[in-house]
């Protein structure tokens, strides 16, 4: 073939749009190692604003997780926006060894509002992702109890860094990289719709967690050393309400008999908060719904809601203080940068003013009565569950138990693929997918979100309901 001819062959190929163009580059280059091709058809997002997420076409898709719950406040929050576009301007870069008011100010904030909260002193120590938070506490444990075993929950989720990787309980994590020698001992969590001992709620007299306390009973059972009495585990970390599981809400007794059991072997409770604080279950922090009080706190994602991202611990002060946790102990470059800093300190402010105490409550009651009104008339709805607006929607075969997992992903994508029509406008709806099988939607919309939108949510959720079950073989 000529060169002409080539060059005459090549004009009347079809010239990729933008988009498929952008979707070309990424397939070459970027790493497929995180979680973007969970789903098969991509799509590409160009703007944002309160629970909208807008594509290249300007569609429209209302935001059901918010980024994983990191954006509870809403995109574009203006309030938190302005605070970071303040701090580019004034402090925008600084190392982490030297002091900035954003960061004092931040610290001292969050640790008179737990001391307040649950009558205890303690201190903040800054990094950037919730995981590197994670890494810190996994710290503070060791240097405290001398200890590097955890127990942790079947279904808990704390990152995927080689530390918090160990005590994460999805094994899927965990066998490309090797022997986790420090691997938790994982507890099976208060699941009550799937029991993992085949209980009834109404009858079980709390059936798990007195399993629990059976493996202290003799020094067979591998934890405990009846002679000294030492426990070889150092901590028990915990999801107040189970994020990546499934947005599974304990029965409210369950945490209150775990902590007497810790206490009694001197076994220290880590409370992450990641993914549930921040008013995402209508109180600050998710523990509190609990009634007891945590040794350290792991938070992050809507600390900053979403901008420059840090991330916290919060521990007591016998385990954190300057003798125990002197200079030097942990860090990161970037832990506490000013921006992060600065919209962290509005968050915080933003919280005192916004009544979520009682907003949440209230938004999060409609929400799951909207939603049991749809398990009312779907079988394939097993399960529908909320704490604040934590919200879980478990899909299920017609026998309204045995887990969809092939209808939760079309759902997902009909979702995604911006074709839904409620109202006569072209529409999309962003759904996250957790649970032990992959068939629940956990909901976590803005914190701001109206009645008028979560209708909309509900009705937007019926149609690619309706049209995944159609779709059905």
């Amino acid at each position: 073939m000529s060169r002409k001819e080539k060059i005459l062959k090549n004009s009347a190929k079809p010239k990729l749009t933008e988009f498929d163009e952008l979707l070309k580059l990424e397939s070459n280059y970027c790493s497929w190692g995180d979680t973007v091709h969970y789903s098969e058809k991509l799509n590409i997002f160009d703007s944002a604003e309160g629970v909208y997420l807008y594509d290249k076409k300007g569609t429209e898709y209302l935001d059901l997780q918010m980024w994983y719950s990191a954006v509870n406040f809403g995109y574009k929050n203006p309030r938190l926006n302005e605070a970071l576009k303040k701090q580019i301007d004034k402090l925008p870069q600084l190392a982490c060894q030297y002091l900035h008011e954003e960061k004092i100010k931040l610290a001292a904030k969050i640790a008179k509002r737990v001391e307040m909260t649950f009558e205890e002193k303690g201190r903040i120590h800054f990094n950037v992702g919730g995981a590197a938070a994670v890494e810190d506490s996994l710290k503070l444990v060791r240097s405290h109890t001398g200890k590097n075993l955890m127990f942790a929950f079947m279904g808990g989720y704390h990152g995927r860094t080689l530390g918090a990787s160990a005590i994460t309980s999805s094994y899927r994590y965990r066998e490309k990289f090797g022997h986790f020698s420090d691997r938790a001992m994982f507890i099976p969590y208060p699941y009550c719709f799937r029991c993992s001992y085949g209980k009834k709620r109404e009858f079980c007299d709390m059936y798990c967690i007195n399993q629990f306390e059976k493996l202290f009973e003799t020094e067979y059972h591998s934890v405990l050393n009846t002679k000294t009495g030492k426990c070889e585990f150092g901590a028990f970390y915990i999801e107040p309400v189970q994020g990546t599981g499934g947005y599974i809400i304990p029965p409210r007794e369950y945490f209150a008999k775990l902590k007497e059991i810790l206490d009694r072997y001197n076994i220290l409770l880590v409370d992450d908060e990641i993914q549930m604080g921040f008013f995402r279950t209508g109180k600050l922090w998710a523990i509190e719904h609990f009634g007891v009080v945590p040794d350290i706190m792991v938070l992050g994602k809507a600390l900053t809601n979403g901008l420059n991202p840090i991330s916290a611990i919060w521990a007591k002060e016998k385990l954190i203080s300057p003798k125990v946790f002197g200079p030097g102990s942990t860090h990161s470059t970037f832990s506490s940068n000013p921006l992060g800093t600065a919209a962290g300190l509005e968050t915080m402010k933003l919280i005192e003013e916004e009544g979520f105490a009682v907003k949440v409550p209230k938004k999060g009651e409609y929400f799951v009565s909207r939603l049991r009104q749809l398990r009312s008339r779907y079988p394939e709805i097993g399960d529908v569950d909320g704490l604040g607006l934590a919200l879980r929607v478990e899909i299920c075969r017609k026998d309204g138990y045995t887990p969809n997992k092939k209808l939760t992903d079309t759902i997902t994508d009909i979702g995604l693929s911006g074709n839904l029509s409620v109202g006569g406008k072209k529409r999309g709806l962003i759904l996250d997918v957790g649970g032990y099988h992959k068939n629940v939607f956990t909901l976590a919309p803005s914190l701001y979100i109206t009645e008028k939108e979560i209708d909309l949510a509900v009705d937007l959720f019926e149609e690619a309901l309706k049209k995944g079950i159609a779709a059905a073989p």
